[in-house]
């Protein structure tokens, strides 16, 4: 498994397990990077400090895109996946957008429901195509 792979999923980690617990991610990252076991790649500090950063615009742009749900019904799992992706996405840049979505989809093969990587591929195209200028 590739470095970032595994720091996007430590990442999704301790977004997963904050929002379950209703904690500060911020606080949560400092807990986990204080007890290095397993250790917490500079990748993955990098993401959760990133979606705590923008977290009122990550979540409105995945409120305004997840068609048919509201973002508290979305599974858990599936909420911290698209967090880490809107923020890699939009706030990134050097990491490529397709990179960014097919590493969100592969999360979700692993992580959650069947029917999750087609969901979370959707939204997350649906705010790149809203939210990404696109060269001419």
């Amino acid at each position: 498994m590739a470095a970032r792979t595994k720091a996007r999923k430590r990442a999704i980690d301790v977004l997963y397990e904050a929002d379950l617990r209703g904690a500060d991610p911020i606080e949560l990252l400092r807990e986990r990077v204080a007890d290095p076991s397993p250790p917490v790649p500079d990748h993955a500090v990098r993401l959760v400090e990133g979606v705590a950063a923008h977290a009122e615009r990550i979540d409105e742009l995945i409120g305004r895109h997840a068609s048919g749900w509201t973002l508290e019904r979305l599974p858990d799992v599936d909420r911290a996946i698209l967090r880490m992706a809107v923020f890699e996405l939009l706030w990134a840049d050097d990491v490529p957008d397709a990179v960014v979505i097919d590493e969100a989809v592969e999360l979700a093969k692993t992580l959650s429901t069947d029917e999750s990587p087609a969901y979370v591929n959707g939204v997350l195209g649906a705010i790149l195509d809203a939210e990404v200028p696109t060269s001419s």
